[in-house]
């Protein structure tokens, strides 16, 4: 998995009734765009991830530049 800093993560739920959960990728601490990520998450809060097989990276686009 690859990504760069303003990209979103999205965190698809697991179980019935979870949400999902998306962010916006503040750091890569990774060499090369590979994780851990520092995500802002859309509640405000901020954590250090380590995608799982239930995550996935949407490019920032030129339009969210």
């Amino acid at each position: 998995m690859h990504a760069a800093v303003g990209d979103q993560l999205h965190i698809h739920s697991r179980s019935v009734g979870m949400v999902d959960q998306k962010g916006e990728i503040i750091e890569v601490r990774g060499t090369n765009g590979e994780p851990p990520y520092m995500v802002r998450f859309e509640d405000g809060h901020e954590g250090l991830i380590y995608p799982g097989p239930d995550c996935n990276i949407e490019p920032r686009t030129a339009a969210d530049r």
